[in-house]
This record gives C-alpha cells, sequence and structure tokens, in this order.
C-alpha cells in the first residue's frame, strides 16, 4: 500500500487531523483511527474538544485510579479493568485508548501520582501489561505512558531530566520494557519532557535503540499532545504520529525534508507502515456489543474494596457489626473525591456517595455532620458539629482527604499533609469518642502525625465513582481488606530522597538520587517510615514458611492463621550478600496473591529469573548478572521478611566493585554535591539556570520577566487568574498548561492557525522587539494561510 502513497499523504498520515483524529486516506481504505484518554475511564470528547480534561465528555464508567489499584498486586483484576475500559472504548468507538500512565513515582509530591501504579517498576509494569492486555482483547489500542522518565508537573514540557544510564534502565524504563515485551501495546506515548539533553519524542536511543530494537516494539509512538518538538526528527527517532493537529504545517515539513535529503524517505516509509498497521489492526466500527454500566459500576465497587488498605486496627475496631451507630462526618462522605483532575476526569454514568451507600451497609447513621470546609478554612462551628455528633455515636467514621487543588496534572503537590482543620477535628472528634475510624481520599500518600487519634485508619486512594460502597464494603466486613500500598508513606516530607530539590525548577531535573527511590532508599539508607512499601492489614493474619528458591523460581507456603477467610498478598525481595555494584540492600523480585480459608496453606511458585538478580552494566553496555551468593526473603512487606534462604547465583559476569562516591553504595543520597553526580552521571552537568530572552523552548512562565511590557502584563493576569482558581479549590488547568508549556505549542496546538514562523514573531514581540516581531508574525501569517490551501489543494489532487 505504501508504494502507492504519495510523499504528501504519507506526511499526512504522520500528523493529526483534529483533537482527537488521525487523517484518513479514502482512496487507500484509510479510515481514521479515533483516541481517547482512558486510563481509569474512557474519555471519549464528541463535542468542544480539548486535551485537558475541560469539556464534558461521554459517560463512562469511573473506575479507581491506577495509584489504587496498584494496591491490589492483583494482575488478574487489572486485566479484569482493562477489559473493561476496553469493552466501553470499543463500543463508543474509541480506536486508541490513552493508557495506562506507569511512570515511577520518584516523589510522592508528583502532581500526576494518581494516575502512576508505584514506585516499584517491577509492581508497575506488571500492572500496567494486565490493563494491556485486557484493553487490546477487544481490539482497542492500548497507549501506555509517559515515555520516559517523565516524573514532575513544574514545566513538565520544557524540562530536562538529567540521569545516569544505570537508574534510568533499571528505574524508568524497566516499568516500559515489562509492558511492552509482556504486553505488546500496539501504541506508546512519548512524554513531553527531554531526557538527557534530547525531547524524549526525538530519542533514537528511547524509541529505536531499547523500544523497537531490544524490546521488540512493533507499534505506534504517539506525541503527547502538544509534545512534538520537532517532527522531523521525531520521524528519524521513531516517532509515529504527532497529536493534536498541529495542521498542515506539520505534514509540509517532511515533505520539505525529505525533498531536502535532510530526512530519509525510508524513515518516513517505516514509520507510516507502523501507522498503517496500527489503522489496519483496529477493530471494525459499530462491531461492539452495548456495555452493561450496571454490571461495570458493580465491578468499579469491587476493585475499590479490594485496593483500599487497612493502615490500623487497633482493638480490632473494625470490621462493623451490623446496627453499630455511626457519626458519619466529613464533607467527603459527602462530596467524595474520586478521581484526578486534568486529562484523565472521567464523565461517570452515576456517582455514590458514603451518604448515598450507608443506610444499605446494615450501619446506622446517627447523623451526618461536613466537619470542616473542604477549602481549609477554619470553622469552628462545623467543628463544634462535628465534636457533639461524635458524642452520640457508638463509632465516628471520619471521611478525610486531598482537595481538588491539592493535586492535579499540571501541579505537582507542595506537601503531604492534610489541612489543619481537618486535623483539627479528628483530634476534637477523637477526644470525645476514641472509637474514630479515619477513611482517606486522596490519589498518595499522605502524611499520618495524627495517627494516634485514630483508632482505625482505611487509606481508599481515588476509589472511582463506586467507591463509597466498596469502602463500607471493608468497613462493615462484607470484604476482608487486602490492599498493600505500591508506594511508601514517609514519616515526613523531609525525609524523602529528593526533599527540597523536587519538583525542580530550572531547565534540568537532576536525579541525584540514582536508584535510591522509594523503599530502596529508605531501606538502604535506613530512615524510618510511617508505614513500608508492601504494607497492608487484614482482618486475619497469615504466616509464612518452606521458602525455597533457585535462580528461576521461588516457593513459599502462606498460612491463613486467623479466624476468617482473606486474601494475602506474598512478597519476595532480593538482597544481595557479597561485594559487587553499588544496589540498594533489597529490591522487589515477585509477588503472589493467595486467598485462604481460616486454617489453610497454600505453597505458591512465584518466578524469579535473571531479571530478580541484574544490573545495567555501563562498562559492557549490557544487562548482567553478577556471580555471587544472595539472599532471597519473603514476607508481608519490605520490612517484614521473616523467612529468607541463601542463593549462589552463578551469573553472567564476576562480581566487581563498581567506581562511584560512597554515598551511592550507603543511599545517603539526600543531598548528593555536584561532584558525586558528576561521577554517576559520567559528564558535565548541563547548565540548569534560565537566562537570556525568551525562546521558543522555554516555560511561558518566563514572561514574568520579559522586556516587552506587554508579555509581563500577559504573565501577571494568567498568574492572578491562578491563583484566584488555587482561592476558590478548583484548579485551572488551562492556565497552568499556559504557564508551563513553550511557544512552539502554541504552533502544535492551534490545528495549522499558527505557524512555527508566527511563534517566532510573537517570541520577538516578548522579547521587547514589537514592530519586527509584529511585521514577522503578521507576514508569517499570510503565508501560512496561503500555504495552507494550496496543501488542501495537493491533497486531494492526489485523492
Amino acid at each position: 500500500m505504501i508504494e502507492n502513497l504519495s510523499l504528501l499523504e504519507k506526511a499526512a498520515l504522520l500528523t493529526g487531523k483534529s483533537v482527537w483524529e488521525t487523517h484518513d486516506l479514502p482512496r487507500h481504505g484509510l479510515r481514521s483511527l479515533w483516541l481517547a484518554d482512558g486510563p481509569h475511564g474512557v474519555r471519549k470528547q464528541v463535542g468542544s474538544a480539548d486535551h485537558l480534561g475541560l469539556n464534558g465528555s461521554e459517560p463512562a464508567t469511573c473506575f479507581p485510579t491506577a495509584a489504587a489499584v496498584a494496591n491490589s498486586w492483583d494482575v488478574e483484576l487489572a486485566e479484569t479493568v482493562g477489559m473493561a475500559l476496553g469493552a466501553e472504548a470499543a463500543a463508543q468507538g474509541v480506536d486508541v485508548l490513552l493508557g495506562p500512565g506507569l511512570n515511577v513515582k520518584r516523589s510522592p509530591l508528583g502532581g500526576r501520582g494518581f494516575e502512576y501504579f508505584s514506585e516499584d517498576p517491577l509492581l508497575a509494569g506488571t500492572m500496567a501489561a494486565g490493563y494491556v492486555r485486557g484493553i487490546q482483547s477487544h481490539g482497542v489500542a492500548a497507549c501506555p505512558k509517559h515515555f520516559a522518565a517523565n516524573s514532575q508537573e513544574l514545566r513538565r514540557m520544557v524540562s530536562d531530566s538529567v540521569v545516569d544510564e544505570r537508574t534510568l534502565r533499571e528505574i524508568y524504563l524497566t516499568a516500559f520494557g515489562i509492558v511492552v515485551t509482556e504486553a505488546h501495546p500496539r501504541a506508546i506515548m512519548s512524554a513531553y519532557n527531554l531526557v538527557n539533553g534530547v525531547y524524549a519524542n526525538e530519542s533514537r536511543f528511547l524509541l529505536t535503540d531499547v523500544l523497537r530494537d531490544e524490546w521488540g516494539f512493533g507499534g505506534a509512538v504517539v506525541t503527547d499532545w502538544g509534545g512534538s518538538n520537532d517532527l522531523v526528527e521525531g520521524v528519524r527517532a521513531g516517532s509515529n504520529l504527532e497529536m493534536p493537529a498541529a495542521g498542515l504545517g506539520s505534514a509540509r515539513q517532511i515533505v520539505a525534508a525529505v525533498q531536502s535529503g535532510r530526512l530519509a524517505e525510508a524513515d518516513v516509509d517505516a514509520r507510516v507502515q507502523e501507522m498503517v498497521r496500527l489503522v489496519v489492526e483496529s477493530r471494525e466500527p459499530g462491531t461492539a456489543p452495548a456495555v452493561d454500566a450496571v454490571e461495570h459500576h458493580a465491578l468499579a465497587r469491587e476493585v475499590a474494596a479490594r485496593s483500599a488498605v487497612l493502615l490500623k486496627n487497633s482493638g480490632a475496631l473494625l470490621p462493623l457489626a451490623p446496627g453499630t451507630r455511626v457519626a458519619v462526618i466529613g464533607d467527603f462522605a459527602r462530596t467524595p473525591r474520586y478521581q484526578g483532575a486534568g486529562s484523565s476526569a472521567v464523565n461517570p454514568t452515576r456517582l455514590d456517595s458514603v451518604l448515598d451507600m450507608v443506610g444499605e451497609s446494615g450501619l446506622t447513621m446517627t447523623t451526618f455532620v461536613p466537619g470542616f470546609r473542604r477549602n481549609g478554612t477554619p470553622d469552628a462551628a462545623l467543628r463544634a458539629e462535628a465534636v457533639e455528633a461524635a458524642r452520640r455515636a457508638d463509632v465516628v467514621l471520619l471521611f478525610l482527604g486531598l482537595d481538588e487543588i491539592a493535586e492535579s496534572e499540571g501541579l505537582d503537590r507542595s506537601t503531604l499533609s492534610l489541612d489543619a482543620a481537618q486535623v483539627e477535628v479528628l483530634e476534637a472528634v477523637a477526644a470525645v469518642n476514641s472509637r474514630t475510624v479515619v477513611v482517606l481520599a486522596g490519589g498518595g500518600v499522605i502524611e499520618t502525625p495524627w495517627l494516634g487519634s485514630a483508632q482505625a485508619l482505611v487509606h481508599g486512594y481515588l476509589s472511582g465513582q463506586a467507591g463509597a460502597g466498596g469502602l463500607l464494603d471493608v468497613l462493615t466486613g462484607v470484604v476482608n481488606p487486602s490492599g498493600r500500598l505500591a508506594e511508601t508513606v514517609p514519616v515526613v516530607l523531609a525525609d524523602t530522597p529528593t526533599a527540597g530539590k523536587f519538583p525542580a525548577t530550572g531547565r534540568t531535573a537532576e536525579y541525584r538520587e540514582g536508584l535510591y527511590v522509594g523503599y530502596r532508599y529508605y531501606t538502604t539508607a535506613q530512615v524510618p517510615v510511617a508505614f513500608p512499601f508492601g504494607f497492608g492489614l487484614s482482618y486475619t493474619t497469615f504466616a509464612y514458611s518452606d521458602l525455597s528458591a533457585t535462580a528461576d523460581e521461588a516457593t513459599v507456603t502462606v498460612t491463613n492463621t486467623g479466624a476468617v477467610a482473606g486474601a494475602d498478598v506474598v512478597q519476595l525481595y532480593v538482597h544481595r550478600v557479597s561485594p559487587g555494584v553499588h544496589r540498594p540492600v533489597r529490591t522487589l523480585a515477585g509477588f503472589a496473591r493467595v486467598s485462604l480459608a481460616p486454617g489453610k496453606s497454600a505453597t505458591v511458585a512465584v518466578p524469579l529469573g535473571e531479571a530478580a538478580f541484574r544490573h545495567w552494566d555501563t562498562a559492557s553496555g549490557a544487562w548482567q548478572v553478577e556471580q555471587g551468593a544472595w539472599l532471597v526473603l519473603a514476607g508481608a512487606h519490605v520490612d517484614d521478611l521473616p523467612v529468607s534462604v541463601s542463593l549462589d547465583v552463578v551469573g553472567t559476569v564476576p562480581a566487581r566493585v563498581d567506581d562511584v562516591p560512597e554515598r551511592y553504595r550507603t543511599g545517603d543520597v539526600h543531598d548528593v554535591p555536584d561532584t558525586d553526580f558528576v561521577a554517576l552521571l559520567g559528564r558535565p552537568l548541563p547548565v540548569s539556570s534560565w537566562s537570556g530572552p525568551l525562546g521558543v523552548n522555554d516555560a511561558l512562565d518566563r514572561m514574568a520577566d520579559a522586556r516587552s511590557p506587554l508579555a509581563r502584563v500577559a504573565y501577571r493576569v494568567l498568574a492572578w487568574r491562578r491563583d484566584v482558581a488555587e482561592r476558590k479549590g478548583k484548579p485551572d488547568l488551562n492556565i497552568m498548561f499556559l504557564l508551563n508549556m513553550p511557544p512552539r505549542a502554541i504552533g502544535k496546538m492551534t490545528n495549522g492557525m499558527v505557524s512555527a514562523e508566527m511563534v517566532d514573531g510573537v517570541v520577538s514581540i516578548v522579547n521587547g522587539r514589537f514592530l519586527a516581531g509584529a511585521g514577522a508574525t503578521i507576514r508569517a501569517f499570510v503565508r501560512n494561510r496561503r500555504a495552507n490551501r494550496a496543501t488542501v489543494r495537493a491533497l486531494r489532487s492526489d485523492v
């Protein structure tokens, strides 16, 4: 087929036709594909379209977000969720579902952490693979994102992630490698940011050397919306589709690059072939059955219950018996916080609140009071109402959490703490009724210095449209909690390895902590935590025995030692005993979920394999396994591993002690000096500060210091609107996107109305050359309109 396409037609296939559609070529039998957001629910917009979740979309089931589902450690459940997502996408005519997101959580402050699975690449990649298999079982292409090293929201479109190759490989690429090799997604989304000085979408290392050549990816690479910088460089590197519609100027750039010899037509043909395959392998439109919304709502409830994590249960306060008189306190019980803000925002088919569902739970609600203002404004009257309600109840169910402004796409968190007003309510309520159960809502970890005031604590994360029912099922024992934390809860933010440096505010984000992300840091540096990675309680107890291991597999027996049935997640970690290259003291090597009746045991086998012991060897440029002595450990979480077994690993290379600063052996990476990071990096540090006039690839918030007074006024207006939105407690995603985006994105997101030349003119105006910039912009506008009309005629003549 490709041989029948003109160069212009081939170029058009590599660019978007609209916000959500690809170009079609009817005379060649190629239809448009429809792409839609969808990490935890389909967001298909058929009216006014945007990529930030600002306008409405077709109703769809809103499942718990990835951060919640990851706590289940249940790959089969993830695949079931993926199947439901795929079924709904197919029924809505969506061909490519943009998800799941699986970036490793470098810091709990990451504003988009609710969309991501874990701080551990094995857990993140394995869960994501389940989603992909499920989505694609309905003929819909999954599109895992954001590839790669996309760790912060601040200036996400211009930030350069500076990271040594071993850390990049072992922490930030491994999850993507798992999802590609195990689940074979038909698409993948490149990240906005640069990685070691090269835009992710233009990195031949990422898109060809690693993704296609090493992992065997045969699908299409799609840019994040507005994330394309130089389309020609993207195509050369291995990128297939620039989204959204940047106009026909992008197609002309490809044609011109081929004609000038800058770009080989063979590269264009390769990318087009991959796009054609994506189209041909898509499900025939109109062939998907209708979705049973009631059934999917029930599934969402089950997922929420199986993902909730019981963090404290003193005196076995939970589960609550039928008829228990409960005071329901907290605004989140009335207005649930069930999903995050941004491009993943779903228009749910229905939405349950605790107030809606508590009557069906068997509990007797004595009263409901909101207790606090959601925006954190102190309110003594609401607190007094809460105290009075607590006095009259057997048990207090207190629903606390993060409000909508605390975390969002485009906005990193500034703190891990709850609003002081909520903590004051908790302490006041607990003072009159110690039988207080706190139920948290939020997309990530929350500091718990107030834990002593709660007799029981359940973290529901962002639990989806049916989360209220799922959480009540856990509170009443209909479901025995089996969630295990997929990320560490530190004692305080200052304990995290990137504290004070995340998010980076300069041109670069320096990954100075190296391999020591999440529990890899806390366990190696021996930093106490509030709740360790993998932690979670049950209404029963489990014991572990008979651990044995080979280099390929470990087996361990799990016994339910309690009085009720329950499910456990047995976790296996490896620890190298003999000297070798620097590495964390233990890393997750595998896990298994097992359901057991009281008193029953089961022996589970967990694959290990080379991946459990390997490291990226920078000397040979390959994965290697060192010869040496190891321990395989099994237990309930990373800090509770009661059984272990020694193992001699033959390996692929003799063990060697690598030449790195001592802090990378001890995990003392909280404040890494330049000299030590340069030694790890193996090259000088790039310039991180902003200077000089505004460039097309600088963030627009640099207009604050622009030479043009008009630009400075424009910045102040944007900043004022951002601040107003924050005071209202609802993030203005459009404003945050504008402040963080570079001027070149204007040309990439206006469907051809603004060309790259026009952007250059606007930047000249911002830099104080008003007349020259205005003239250049006007002339470029005229040329762009003429060129667009000519390109449309040329495409029609091809047809």
